[in-house]
């Protein structure tokens, strides 16, 4: 796969294009006619960048694939070999009956926010430091501001403070991804994570109307490229919102954005705290997203320090059912966990010692989980609190393992099944018995028979 550097009117290329899918049936894909010529000397220097960028994509690439780009294989293309499920997720009403008890109340459930929204709370701020009209509050409409439905993203480029013909190129860019399904990528939109107001640029090409592919493609451009920082805004603003959007429409997700899912872990922080956290605090995750994103978190490889702490955090959230599903997926990947951590889950489980509604069976499953996994380091009043949860909350099929476990368990700091026994008796035995030095005799070493030379 050819990676380029080249420099184009002093700002580096980013990144690589986007892999051709070998398995998909590849079509031309038409890219935007070339722009009116622009005169570098009167635009700024990342203005004459990006139009040159566009022009050069255009002209050298004329909507057709070469030979070489036909040619990558799955890896390079960035593809997954796992089996991923085919059909809809199977859930039933019943439970989704069930997890509905313990949803919060919608007053206290925090809007969920895209891109857009972040734009929109911008140019409303400087509008009211300039003594302004305020912006409209839907991000609908067309390029300066007027009314229903144009081909813009709504908001003008006057008031992201980008030059009009900057703003031209980045509007026909998001034309593109609407239709794009396999490919390169615009040159424009590689440059993108090097701006500095990438966030403004980025609103013009409209990502509600991005293609899955497309959605792909980005999210593997700017996780790549841009910092943690810039990562989690990334995910939490264009990423998250498109995955419950497809998940919400077609009950079931996409192939391509749940390669984005995946691909999204390759930083783990803005994973937890752009996508992950989010999801959860925003109280509104249904069992459908809570199934889909679960599977994409057992499918990664994630480093133990920030799992450690999106289980903390996940522990001290207020309960929604949905949380269940992604603790039970951190649990299972057995990390060595800090005992803050494992004081916390214990804190989480012990919380329904006192609650009288039935708990769901991913809770029950996620208990049995953490006390199979992480017995040994549970303390003995922490162990005794547990016995009294699980006669409380009893599920006739999960509980008695989760007492089998319990009283198999070594206690933390005292050892032995069960708190007390085997562990502190062998213990104390060897600290009794002398300790052996192990004493050689030269002299008393038996002879060694060399064969002879024939």
């Amino acid at each position: 796969m050819e990676v380029r550097g080249e420099c184009v009117a002093g700002v580096r290329e980013v990144g690589t294009g986007l892999s051709p899918f070998p398995f998909f049936c590849l079509h031309l894909i038409s890219h935007p006619s070339t722009p009116t010529p622009i005169s570098p000397p009167p635009l700024p220097l990342q203005t004459a960048a990006l139009a040159a960028a566009l022009e050069a994509d255009t002209s050298s690439d004329s909507g057709a694939f070469s030979d070489g780009d036909a040619a990558f294989s799955d890896d390079e293309a960035g593809l997954d070999t796992t089996p991923w499920p085919t059909g809809e997720v199977d859930v039933s009403p019943a439970d989704e009956a069930a997890l509905a008890a313990f949803a919060p109340s919608s007053g206290g459930a925090a809007p969920s926010r895209t891109l857009a929204d972040v734009i929109l709370d911008k140019i409303r701020e400087a509008e009211a430091k300039d003594g302004a009209v305020a912006a409209p509050p839907t991000p609908g409409g067309g390029r300066g501001g007027g009314g229903g439905g144009g081909a813009g993203p709504g908001p003008s480029h006057a008031n992201l403070g980008l030059d009009p013909r900057v703003a031209e190129v980045y509007v026909g860019v998001g034309r593109l991804l609407s239709r794009y399904s396999a490919g390169k990528v615009p040159k424009a939109l590689k440059v993108l994570p090097a701006l500095r107001d990438w966030e403004a640029a980025l609103h013009l090409t409209d990502p509600e109307a991005w293609s899955p592919h497309a959605t792909f493609a980005a999210t593997r451009l700017f996780v790549s490229n841009l910092s943690a920082r810039g990562a989690q805004r990334f995910l939490a603003l264009v990423l998250l919102p498109s995955i419950r959007r497809d998940i919400r429409a077609n009950r079931r997700l996409h192939f391509a954005l749940f390669q984005a899912l995946k691909k999204a872990a390759y930083k783990p922080d803005a994973f937890f705290k752009g996508l992950l956290l989010p999801l959860c605090a925003s109280g509104t995750c249904t069992l459908r997203e809570a199934v889909i994103v679960a599977a994409a978190l057992r499918r990664v490889s994630l480093p133990a320090l920030p799992s450690a702490a999106a289980l903390a955090r996940l522990a001290d959230m207020p309960y929604a059912g949905t949380t269940s599903f992604f603790i039970r997926a951190l649990i299972d990947k057995g990390y060595a966990l800090p005992y803050r951590v494992i004081d916390a889950l214990v804190d989480h489980f012990a919380r329904f010692t006192t609650d009288d509604r039935q708990m769901p069976v991913v809770w029950h499953q996620a208990l049995l989980a953490f006390v199979g996994r992480y017995k040994h380091e549970i303390r003995a009043e922490d162990q005794a609190i547990l016995v009294k949860l699980v006669k409380r909350q009893y599920h006739y099929a999960v509980t008695p393992e989760v007492l089998r476990e319990l009283a198999s368990a070594r206690t933390r700091g005292v050892g032995g099944v069960g708190g007390a026994g085997v562990g502190a008796g062998a213990t104390t035995t060897a600290q009794k018995r002398p300790a052996l030095k192990a004493m050689e005799d030269p002299a008393a070493l038996p002879p060694v028979e060399l064969m002879e030379d024939d």
